[in-house]
Formats: C-alpha cells, structure tokens, sequence
C-alpha cells in the first residue's frame, strides 16, 4: 500500500468508527457496536473501501494490546485471586463443551472430515475478551465481581485456544497428533507466567525512579509503550497470546504481585495515576482500530442466506457455540441467578478469536466456503448481540438493585 493511500485508509477508520460510535453510545447502544459497524461497512461487507492489510493488523494488535494493559492496570488483583477457582471452571467447561461438542456434532451429524470438525470446535471455543471488556468499560463495570471472573476465564481460554490451536494445525499439517508439541507450548506458557510478573515489577520500580530525574517530557508513556510491546513479544516468543504478557504488564505495574520468584512492590495511587493519564489518549485511538479490523474481517457476501442447509448448520453450531459458555455458570456455587446470566453472556462473544480460526481452516483448504460462511454467521452473530444483552441485564441490576 502507497504511504498516501494508507494516510487515507487511516482517516477513514478513525473517522467512520468516532462518528459511529458516537452515534450508537447517544442511541444507548455499546460504542464497540459502532465501531464494528464501521468496519463491516468500510469493508468488503458494504463499501469495499478498505481491505484488511499487515499494516492495519499491526495497528489493531497495537490497539488490542493497550486494551488490555488499561484492563490489568484497573485490575484489582485481589478481587482477581478471590474469583480464581470459578474463573478456572467457567473456563474450561466453555472450552471443553464447544469443542467437544462442535466436533462431534461436525463429525458425527454431519460427517464432516475429523480435520474439518476440529477447526469447527476450535471456532466455537474462542472468547473475545476484547468485545467484552470494551463494554464493560463502557457501562463502568470493570471493576465488578462479574468482571474478575470474565477477565480469568477469558485469559485461561486464551491460552487454552493457543495450546489447541498448536494441536490442531500440527493434526491438519502433518496428519498425525504432535504430543510434544502441545506440551512444549503448555510448559513455555507457564514458565512466562511464573517470571513476567518479576520482570515488569522490576521494570516498575525503574520507570518510578527514572521518571523523578527526568529532563525532558514524555518518558512514562515511552517506557509504557516499549513495556506493552517488550511482553507482547516475550509472550509469544514462549508461545502464549501477545494479550497475555500485555495484561500481565498492566496487573503488574498496578497492585502487589508475588509469585514464588516474584518481587512485591507498593501500590501507589499516585504513578498508578500518571500511567492511566498518559496511556489514556494513546488507547483511545488505537483501541478502535481494533475493532474496525473485526469489522472489515467479516464478509456478509460470502453468506447464501436462502439455503435451507445453511440455516440447518448455522442454527446447529450457534445452540452449542451459547449453550457451550452458559454450562460451566451452573457449576458456580455462591454466585446469584443474575451474575451467573452475566457471566455466561460475556463469556459468548467470538470476535476476532473466532475469525482467526476460521481463516486459517479456510487458507489452508480445511474448510470450504459453505463451512466457513457458516462459522462467519455463528461468530458475528455472537459478537454483535451480548453487548446489547448486557447491558439489558447490567439495567435491570441497577433498577432493582441486586449483583
């Protein structure tokens, strides 16, 4: 892409997603929905303006990453530990019942290829953590008990995706089940679990005392920002979501973390103050690019809307797709009617997890367009209608006073 094009491409997104949002947030509807809207409109869905680029899918990971930095940075880490235990069941009872069950819906009903029914299962078990928090930041709820355990489940079911990702590719590649590399993948993960905390709280300290002695503007954002980037990478180099190291960087540099090899450093209102006002801008403009490429990822004209197949299909997958991330809410014990729909329907959204499986079942021939089209109407449709659920059931908390 020409500079001059994408300086273009660039106004458009930030344009089209401030208006409507904008728009959507005066008519009561989450912001992220305007946002999506704007990349489902500019995209190949409507307009066909823009195309999803490498350079619009750095800028969206740049966007996704500050998301969740602002979301660890706002994490009460104790709340965090508090909703452990039941973040880790509605974790993997949302993983292992849409994968299990879309595989063998896949395989069995529909006798699709064993390799097929297992990118269809790895589609379905995707949270977007993104879509979620964004609305819960939006209705002022990040700090909720609901939220504590979204946030943990839907950190444990990222990992869980990568780990089942890795299995899947290695069964779809090479034929054959790779044990050991889905274990490697598992034990790197919790090695950079056990030391990312030392070193950000290490580089916390650094950034605090630097900042006393500074002589020129400008240097918590700096360190922030090369942070944020620095996890991300370490993240992924042992083979976990970039998301991870980026979250595991805001809870950090923002409350007392010890871990056996960890360092425990002051909470401090005060820096914990500064980092908010100095990453708040920044995030404000990359976080909806995020959003905007999960717009432009979708392709409606890919859906036949008339045939009877589709539905059978579409239906099929999106009753186990919700009812896979409502089962593991029932097995929470403590927890009131009303936060056990809460959860669950945070827990639904697909997002651009989803789109990452899809796409890669489809450039790699594993899933046909009618498959695909199918898993694209499952994922938008369970995108674009738990945020209104949400906050349909945060209104009525609020108008009858119950969590």
């Amino acid at each position: 892409m020409d500079v001059h094009n994408f300086f273009l491409t660039l106004f458009l997104i930030l344009v089209t997603a401030r208006i409507l949002g904008e728009l959507f947030a005066r008519m009561g509807i989450p912001s992220v929905l305007g946002e999506l809207s704007a990349g489902i409109l500019l995209g190949v869905s409507v307009l066909g303006l823009i195309e999803p680029n490498d350079i619009l899918k750095v800028l969206a990971e740049i966007g996704i990453l500050l998301l969740l930095f602002e979301i660890g940075l706002e994490t009460d880490i104790q709340r965090l530990k508090d909703a452990g235990p039941k973040a880790i069941i509605v974790a993997l009872f949302g993983v292992v019942f849409p994968f299990v069950g879309g595989t063998l819906v896949a395989h069995y009903l529909f006798d699709l290829e064993l390799v097929t029914a297992l990118f269809i299962g790895g589609t379905l078990t995707a949270t977007s953590i993104g879509i979620t928090m964004r609305v819960l930041k939006d209705l002022h709820r990040e700090q909720t008990y609901v939220a504590q355990i979204v946030i943990g489940a839907a950190v444990i079911d990222d990992i869980i995706g990568v780990i089942i990702l890795v299995f899947i590719y290695d069964y779809a590649t090479h034929s054959e089940l790779s044990i050991s590399n889905t274990l490697s993948t598992t034990l790197f993960i919790i090695l950079f679990l056990l030391i990312a905390p030392t070193v950000a709280n290490v580089m916390s300290s650094l950034v605090k005392k630097f900042d006393q002695h500074k002589r020129i503007p400008g240097l918590i954002p700096t360190i922030i920002i090369s942070l944020i980037a620095l996890f991300a990478y370490l993240s992924h180099l042992f083979g976990a979501p970039e998301i991870l190291g980026s979250f595991a960087a805001g809870i950090a540099l923002s409350r007392r973390f010890i871990l056996p090899f960890g360092l425990g450093l002051r909470h401090d209102e005060e820096f914990l103050e500064k980092i908010q006002r100095s990453i708040r801008p920044i995030s404000y403009m990359f976080t909806p690019i995020f959003f905007v490429m999960v717009g432009l990822s979708i392709n409606l004209r890919v859906i036949d809307f008339t045939s009877m197949e589709f539905w059978y299909l579409a239906l099929t997958f999106l009753s186990i797709a919700i009812i896979g991330k409502y089962i593991g809410v029932f097995f929470l014990r403590g927890t009131t009617a009303i936060n056990k729909a809460l959860i669950g329907v945070s827990m639904i959204p697909r997002g651009e997890v989803g789109l990452i499986f899809a796409e890669l079942g489809r450039v790699n021939g594993i899933l046909d367009n009618q498959i695909y089209a199918v898993l694209i109407f499952v994922i938008i449709i369970t995108t674009v209608v738990p945020p209104f659920l949400l906050k349909w059931l945060f209104n009525c908390c609020d108008k009858q006073s119950i969590y």
